[in-house]
Order: structure tokens, then C-alpha cells, then sequence
């Protein structure tokens, strides 16, 4: 099956790409493209899918980055391929040649360019990265390779949308606790229990920071089964494993 590959004109004319769990090789609860090389798959498989990616990008396996992803604020430099990943939750480079990525599953996918000056990012923002501000250290990073914050485009691929994410009065009270405007992520659900809207809270922040577009695909990871991996969807199902979506940018 080939690949999907989802893209915005907003990153263009840079190659890059949010991909579906369409076109790879894996089987059972990982069917698809699954490139989490922390999953239960098998590794071999797992690597024939990132082969396949590195390839749709234009770059050697080997050349197709990414982190050891802990929900921080950590946005790191990179300037050539690595041994071992850093733990971190984004990368940025000004380098030809190098594929950024980030793995999600829900949590929202985040690609950055200005194409002007030739540097580009990829985040992985989830409610705890996004909270402390990894959106804004990825830009602040992309800025110090002498990127302008004006020219920079942000768009946000697919995340768990609002009307999926259930959270209890804990999860409030710890935005709340940052900011009472955060209230406008929040919509009552059943009981004590609300529904946070993820996607509207990263496109906040990006806007925020004063970069130049900002953005949603508008893809819901939850909702749609067939195309995306969800790790919501596979705690409800009860399912031992969850496959992770890959999504990269390169210069």
C-alpha cells in the first residue's frame, strides 16, 4: 500500500510530511506504518517503516533524527546524524540533508519553517510540553540559527481533538493554576469531568509567540481508526500496545 502523507502549504516549498499508519508493514494492533522504535513491534519491522519514510523524505535512514521524547520543554540543535538519541521533545537545524521527526499518538505533531532563512523544527506537544512551553523553545531555537519569528510557519498535525479528550477537575486545576484564561481549552463533559481541546491550546501559544501562521490539519488521531494511531483509543480498547504516527520536515 503506498503512502499518505499529509502536507500544508504553509510549509511549503520545504519537503515534509504528517504520515498516516497507511502504506507500512507492521501487523495486529501496530497495522501500518508504526515507526515507534520504543513499541512492542518488531524492531526489523519497525525499521522497514522508517525506511520507507527516510525514503518519501529524500534522506538515508540514518539521516532521519529523532529524540528520546519526555514531554519537556527541551528544544535541541542538531547539526549532523547521532549515535543516541537525546532526550528532549524537539529539534531544529539550519543543515541540509537532515529529516527532523517527531513520533505521536495523540499528543500533537509540530512542524516549523522559515523558509528564508532555511531553518526549520519539529516538536512533539503534548498537554505537559505544550503547558511549559516547548512550542516556544523550538521557536526560540529556530531564532538563534537566525531564523525571523515573523516568517515562521507552525502547523500542527494530527492530534486528539476536544470532543475525545476526557480529563477529570485535576487536569483543570493544573492549567488553571498557570492561567485562568486557560478556561477557554475546557467544555463541560459528563459529570465532574471536562473535555480540554488540545489543538486550540497549541495554536494559542504558537500565536503567542508572534510567529507569522500558525495552524491545525484538522485531523482528529482518536476518530479516525483507519488512519491514525490513537493511544486513548488503545487504553479504552484494552489493547497491550499502540502504534506511533511519524511526522518530519527536512531542508
Amino acid at each position: 500500500m503506498t503512502l499518505e502523507i499529509l502536507t500544508s502549504d504553509s510549509l511549503s516549498p520545504l519537503k515534509h510530511g504528517f504520515f498516516t499508519r497507511r502504506g507500512g508493514a507492521s501487523s495486529g494492533v501496530f497495522s501500518g506504518l508504526n515507526c515507534g522504535q520504543g513499541s512492542s513491534d518488531q524492531s526489523e519491522i519497525v525499521a522497514i517503516n522508517r525506511a520507507r519514510v527516510a525514503e518519501a523524505m529524500g534522506v538515508t535512514p540514518d539521516n532521519l533524527l529523532g529524540v528520546h521524547q519526555i514531554h519537556s520543554a527541551k528544544a535541541i540543535t542538531v547539526s549532523a546524524p547521532f549515535s543516541e538519541k537525546p532526550r528532549a521533545d524537539a529539534l531544529v537545524t539550519d543543515q541540509p540533508g537532515l529529516a527532523l521527526s517527531v513520533l505521536t499518538a495523540d499528543c500533537q505533531p509540530v512542524l516549523f519553517a522559515d523558509p528564508q532563512k532555511r531553518v526549520i523544527g519539529a516538536a512533539h506537544a503534548g498537554w505537559r510540553g505544550a503547558l511549559d512551553g516547548i512550542l516556544e523553545a523550538t521557536i526560540d531555537a529556530m531564532c538563534a540559527l537566525g531564523a525571523e519569528r515573523g516568517d515562521i510557519s507552525a502547523v500542527i498535525g494530527p492530534s486528539i481533538s476536544q470532543s475525545a479528550y476526557e480529563v477529570g477537575p485535576e487536569f483543570f486545576d493544573t492549567f488553571m493554576s498557570e492561567n485562568p484564561a486557560h478556561a477557554q481549552f475546557f467544555a463541560q463533559g459528563q459529570g465532574d469531568k471536562l473535555q480540554f481541546d488540545l489543538p486550540a491550546f497549541g495554536l494559542s501559544r504558537l500565536r503567542q509567540a508572534g510567529i507569522g501562521r500558525a495552524e491545525w490539519t484538522r485531523h482528529c488521531t482518536y476518530s479516525d481508526a483507519d488512519r491514525f494511531f490513537s493511544y486513548r483509543r488503545a487504553t479504552h480498547a484494552k489493547e497491550a500496545d499502540y502504534g506511533r504516527l511519524i511526522a518530519a520536515i527536512s531542508l
